[in-house]
């Protein structure tokens, strides 16, 4: 089955149109999933990790949808035009491809507006399908099972894998069978920059504030989730495989060399510490460095930095390493249109 599967963010957007292959294979009773934060959503793992994806087209747009939004509450004109341009230009591929089912998923910024309706309508009328604001728990499942696609599994390994995205950071733990906890959080990127660090460089007031606020949201999703049982640790999305980048010396943006990617602590923390306090010129410099990231990866990195400390030190040193994965929430929709696709046979039948 040919599928496109458009994830909007808060600071991107991000098209992949791909082949799915397996999705109708063994569709499993909801009943027999011991794991997730409902039995719908157990399942869906279940069943989406026996799925394979081939990709036709994958791409990124920087549109900084959420621009704004943490003050305002709404959408601004500008950033609407920004993605709705994106979105055509989507379209024209989609059609392009025959794609046989899409599904826009909106996540962090879309939560949070005023003026939804009309960005719900505006993609409406140029895809022809209602986007999607999903719940910060089947956020997290999606990434999971994009995110945990690169692992061999050891079935005594509890993974968690954290999406830290422009305006929320996802948290998922889980093992072989699927997640067993999931967590959204109102902490990303975008959301930090503009409520902590808004000089360049950022002043010591500023990076100590932003810390202090990660370590907050950690202490509260310490709360709900142990995090002290994390064996492995897989970051996903811009930040994190920007920062992973960095650690790599990488001359330009290279996907195959980032892509399960598994960097030491230390070596990431001397990455996040050189992002945090670069000036905006010099991050532009960086050859790998996306010009929609130029201004808000610093309070990127010093999130994924204080998180990696935080989880390193709750499992008693037990995680030294982190992996990155290029596959995330965008390879868990396109795998999730499949699969209800197949239930959907399957019940018919």
């Amino acid at each position: 089955m040919r599928v496109a599967a458009i994830d909007c963010g808060t600071n991107s957007i991000r098209l992949l149109i791909a082949d799915v292959e397996g999705a109708g294979d063994s569709v499993p009773d909801e009943a027999e999933q011991p794991f997730g934060t409902d039995t719908g959503e157990r399942s869906a793992v279940a069943q989406m990790h026996r799925s394979r994806l081939t990709d036709v087209v994958r791409q990124m747009t920087v549109v900084r949808l959420g621009e704004g939004v943490d003050e305002t509450g709404e959408f601004s004109a500008g950033a609407l035009e920004r993605t709705f341009a994106a979105v055509d230009s989507y379209a024209a591929l989609i059609r392009r491809h025959k794609v046989e089912a899409v599904r826009f998923v909106a996540t962090s910024a879309t939560r949070d507006v005023k003026n939804r309706a009309a960005f719900v309508e505006g993609v409406r009328d140029r895809l022809g399908v209602e986007p999607e604001v999903i719940r910060g728990s089947e956020e997290a499942g999606l990434s999971f099972v994009g995110a945990s696609s690169l692992l061999d599994w050891d079935p005594d390994r509890t993974v968690l894998v954290v999406d830290l995205g422009g305006g929320s950071t996802e948290f998922v733990l889980g093992t072989s069978r699927g997640m067993e906890h999931a967590i959204s959080t109102d902490m990303g990127c975008v959301r930090f920059t503009e409520r902590h660090m808004r000089t360049d460089p950022p002043q010591e007031t500023e990076t100590s504030m932003a810390s202090f606020e990660t370590l907050s949201f950690l202490e509260d999703v310490g709360q709900v989730m142990p995090l002290d049982e994390t064996d492995v640790i897989i970051g996903v999305a811009g930040t994190v495989t920007t920062v992973t980048a960095h650690a790599l010396n990488l001359e330009d943006y290279d996907p195959d060399l980032i892509h399960g990617a598994e960097v030491g602590l230390d070596r990431i923390h001397q990455s996040v510490d050189q992002l945090v306090h670069s000036t905006r010129d010099q991050r532009a410099q960086m050859p790998f460095m996306h010009p929609g990231r130029v201004d808000v990866i610093g309070a990127g990195a010093l999130i994924w930095g204080t998180i990696l400390d935080y989880v390193n030190k709750v499992s008693k040193g037990r995680v030294t390493t982190a992996l990155t994965s290029e596959h995330d929430i965008l390879d868990g929709i396109a795998l999730s249109i499949a699969t209800g696709a197949a239930r959907e046979t399957a019940h018919q039948d």
